[in-house]
């Protein structure tokens, strides 16, 4: 019975999460189509595995971590580089909307990517993102402001400087 409960919480988590799924696998390789089919992979192999969670309040952390591993997973074998493109979900924007700074995300690390997405679009804490990331808290601070510099310097490259 424990197995089919879990697996029921699983699914749940699934449904709950779903968009967020969606957000965070567009966030990797910023195409639709591949996102979706990124999603379906995870939920494939999240409800396949669900007897494998041992605690049931780490099944979100044990989520993204399946949706990340996916996406990293499909980029190697791809290899390819996707254009971005906006795009909507049941006709209203999405809410990562700003694609001058998912552009900018190609200059940070797979891991330091994974740490400013779910902070900031996915808005998580620290210390939920050093679970997923199997990563003390001090190091995911120390990643996410080194980010935030590469970001900055990302976006503001080139832009007049208006000191005086």
């Amino acid at each position: 019975m424990r197995a089919e409960a879990l697996q029921k919480k699983v699914e749940e988590t699934v449904l709950d999460s779903y968009e967020a799924m969606y957000r965070l696998a567009y966030t990797y390789v910023r195409s639709e189509e591949d996102a979706l089919d990124i999603v379906q992979e995870s939920v494939y192999k999240a409800i396949r595995h669900s007897a494998s969670v041992k605690e049931e309040g780490y099944i979100k952390t044990w989520l993204w971590r399946i949706v990340m591993n996916t996406a990293l997973d499909f980029i190697r074998k791809n290899q390819k580089e996707t254009a971005v493109e906006s795009f909507y979900e049941h006709g209203k924007e999405d809410s990562y909307q700003d694609f001058d700074t998912i552009e900018a995300l190609k200059v940070l690390t797979e891991k330091e990517k994974a740490v400013v997405v779910l902070r900031f679009f996915e808005d998580q804490k620290l210390s939920e993102i050093a679970r997923v990331l199997n990563e003390n808290t001090n190091t995911v601070k120390t990643i996410l402001y080194r980010s935030l510099k590469k970001l900055k310097l990302e976006l503001t490259e080139g832009e007049p400087s208006y000191e005086g």
